[in-house]
């Protein structure tokens, strides 16, 4: 007879309690404090609503009405220092988290008045939800987009599960840079049924780093109740699984999501993060604005009620009252104070139409439209210092011959020696002596504790790699294929590829995410793609694509050097050529926004990436077509070397764009609408393009290599274009 014998989590998983000895035993100018605090963010909450009717906020307001109680006693334990990001409900954890780092110890909201500080950041997070000038983004991120690194808020994300990666990435840099702080993540039990959510959880587990997942159970996303969705609806059981301390708490009662929260803290300073606190609690109203759930026919008016009947500031008042701590009189006196505050931030925001009693916005506070496209990259200036050695640098220079994999293994060695931010996160990274291509062997060899094993999670580790860029490392993510990019697409284009131009740019995102590009060896569909489409979709990338040893190393030190992100585009039918590089030097860089001309001439200009460069060159020598081939190298919009190309055309007349990619993910229709808008006049001839077949390649060789652009294609598009 088969025995069975019951499993339970490794980790423990409980839930906390709260009673009056509590409150009680809670010190009684906090227990004021905090109700002071919760309703500021309901008068808050109630004044952006009136705003919302009024037509002077553009977009949604997600409302944390009936949630306050979570994010106080949360905030509660929190430092200045201490990190944290939400969803597109934020409004609250926000509010608090910028006032309480302007807030003088000792404040007492019965005797004191507010300083202009705090004043400050109700008026500049209320301008900033409202699209304004003075807001902390500078009217970029609204209602749902949030920044203030002053004060430990590293960024709100309105993509669901797409904001857990990155508390785990700003608690993995404090960790390795030893920092005593710890990453909040905000998110509700939409998001805790999302993938990222739980490659979050793993990752944080697997590294031990102090994160807390608060989950704010509201048992709605949108209007799907929890129970048509999951079985499971005890979602603290989801970091159990993973091996992670979980509480559930009731978090309409600020105090014990308080002691929730300080037991968090306590186990991650006893026993290592991460932590799980799943607080019950109810949004009164529906998703976004004034209206209720019931109003739409997905909840009770019955479940409102029963509810609403739990209200954390209303109980949290009468509570106060019967303990004595406060009389009706001192409640109304709060309540006056928070009222004014927010009123006057509002009166700040709004005048009076002429003639009228309806409110505007004034033309001085909107942001200058011409800014709209200001701050998606930054200015490079952090190159101004960096040794530049080019080709055309090379006269004297001593040279090697090194293989093309053995330059990048010694050059990401090398700038782990110069800069201790640098960390490599990848499949496989530490193992096999330098990972699936050997680019960590010497990484490996000096600096084991900072090349760091992932999982199959690509979301979830291109998402903490995010995080901790923004908070002081300075990661190189490794793809294994460029497929995997689109299982990251997330994070790249959300994360990543917007975070600096939406949160008001003037902050660093030194990422380096490196993409092993393998078309030609057979692996079929799923892993024989070059995502650089994918990247040049979102500006907020650099991209670079080295095609000998010398560009890898000057290429690869510039990104490393970079503070925007950069996507690193290897092929690794690369990587067993040698090249003539400088002589033990792995230090140099090469600008971006420079192309490379591989092969003068004057009857038409090849553009080729890649590859195709070196077999632009031999078509050239083969059929004697004196062809200009210029290597790109620099494949992003603001990278483009359009002086470079503009010269060749203005000498050769003829276009041909060569890539060895699939058509439909070709770079070479945008390049070649630059070239037309530019340089119309010089052309003598349509611009040819060179690329693979509509379909990715699949597993059979001939079909393999027809599915590519190819050498042969490159001949007859020389023949073509010069009418040979």
């Amino acid at each position: 007879m088969p025995q069975r014998t019951p499993l339970s989590p490794s980790a423990p998983w409980f839930r906390l309690e709260s009673d009056p000895a509590d409150w009680s035993a809670a010190p009684r100018e906090k227990l004021v404090h905090w109700y002071s605090q919760m309703l500021l963010i309901r008068r808050f909450e109630e004044k952006l609503l009136e705003l919302e009717k009024a037509g002077l906020i553009h977009g949604p307001a997600h409302a944390s009405i009936g949630q306050e109680a979570g994010a106080v006693g949360a905030m509660s334990i929190l430092g200045s220092e201490d990190r944290i990001n939400g969803t597109h409900r934020a409004h609250h954890q926000v509010l608090l988290k910028l006032v309480n780092a302007a807030t003088p110890p000792g404040f007492d909201v019965l005797n004191d008045d507010f300083t202009p500080e705090m004043d400050e950041a109700i008026h500049r997070f209320m301008a900033e939800i409202m699209g304004l000038t003075p807001g902390y983004c500078g009217g970029r991120g609204g209602s749902m987009h949030m920044r203030r690194a002053a004060a430990g808020i590293m960024g709100t994300s309105a993509i669901v599960g797409g904001n857990p990666p990155h508390a785990v990435g700003y608690a993995l840099a404090d960790k390795m840079l030893d920092r005593d702080q710890v990453s909040v993540a905000f998110f509700g039990d939409g998001a805790a049924q999302n993938g990222a959510s739980y490659e979050a959880m793993n990752i944080a587990a697997a590294q031990g780093v102090p994160t807390i997942f608060f989950i704010e159970n509201n048992l709605y996303g949108v209007s799907t109740r929890i129970t048509d969705i999951t079985r499971e609806t005890r979602i603290s059981s989801r970091g159990a699984m993973l091996g992670i301390a979980s509480i559930e708490v009731d978090g309409m009662d600020v105090v014990a999501v308080h002691n929730a929260m300080a037991e968090a803290r306590r186990i991650i300073a006893t026993d290592g993060g991460p932590v799980v606190v799943e607080a019950l609690l109810y949004r009164h109203f529906h998703q976004s604005g004034s209206r209720k759930g019931s109003d739409f026919g997905y909840r009770p008016l019955a479940e409102e009620e029963e509810w609403l009947a739990r209200d954390p500031v209303t109980t949290a008042a009468q509570r106060l009252r019967e303990m004595g701590i406060t009389s009706a009189e001192q409640l109304a006196r709060i309540d006056a104070t928070v009222t004014g505050r927010v009123s006057a931030a509002a009166a700040q925001l709004t005048e009076t139409v002429p003639g009228g009693n309806a409110l505007r916005i004034p033309d001085r506070l909107w942001p200058d439209p011409a800014t709209h496209d200001d701050g998606i990259l930054g200015d490079l200036s952090e190159l101004d210092d960096a040794r530049v050695l080019d080709h055309g640098d090379m006269d004297g220079v001593a040279t090697e011959r090194v293989k093309f994999v053995t330059a990048a293994s010694e050059t990401l060695a090398a700038a782990m020696d110069r800069d201790p931010r640098i960390i490599v996160m990848g499949e496989d990274v530490h193992q096999m002596r330098g990972g699936v291509s050997g680019f960590t062997k010497g990484a490996l060899e000096r600096w084991p504790g900072r090349v760091l094993p992932m999982p199959i999670a690509e979301n979830g580790f291109t998402g903490v790699a995010l995080g901790a860029a923004l908070n002081g490392l300075r990661p190189v993510v490794e793809i294994m294929f460029g497929d995997f990019c689109f299982t990251a697409a997330d994070q790249i284009a959300h994360g990543v590829g917007k975070v600096r131009h939406m949160f008001g740019s003037g902050f660093p995102v030194p990422l380096v995410m490196r993409v092993r590009v393998s078309p030609h060896t057979g692996y079929g569909s799923q892993h024989s793609t070059d995502p650089s489409a994918l990247f040049g979709l979102f500006p907020g990338w650099r991209i670079v694509s080295p095609t000998t040893a010398h560009d890898y190393i000057g290429q690869m030190n510039a990104a490393l050097r970079c503070n925007d992100p950069v996507v690193v585009i290897e092929h690794t039918e690369l990587y067993q050529r040698e090249f003539d590089v400088p002589a033990g030097d792995r230090d140099f860089i090469i600008p971006f926004g420079r192309a490379h001309v591989a092969r003068p001439g004057t009857a038409c200009t090849v553009l080729a990436t890649s590859v195709m460069v070196a077999s632009a060159v031999k078509m050239a020598e083969e059929t004697g077509i004196d062809a200009e081939v210029i290597d790109l190298r620099n494949l992003d919009h603001h990278g483009i070397d359009w002086d470079a190309i503009g010269d060749s055309v203005e000498r050769t007349g003829r276009v041909i764009i060569a890539e060895q990619t699939a058509r439909s993910m070709s770079m070479g229709a945008i390049w070649a609408d630059g070239i037309q808008s530019r340089f119309f006049d010089s052309l003598d001839h349509e611009i040819l393009r060179v690329t693979g077949g509509l379909a990715a390649p699949t597993v059979s060789a001939v079909l393999n290599r027809a599915a590519l652009g190819s050498a042969a294609d490159i001949r007859e598009a020389l023949l073509r274009i010069t009418g040979n």
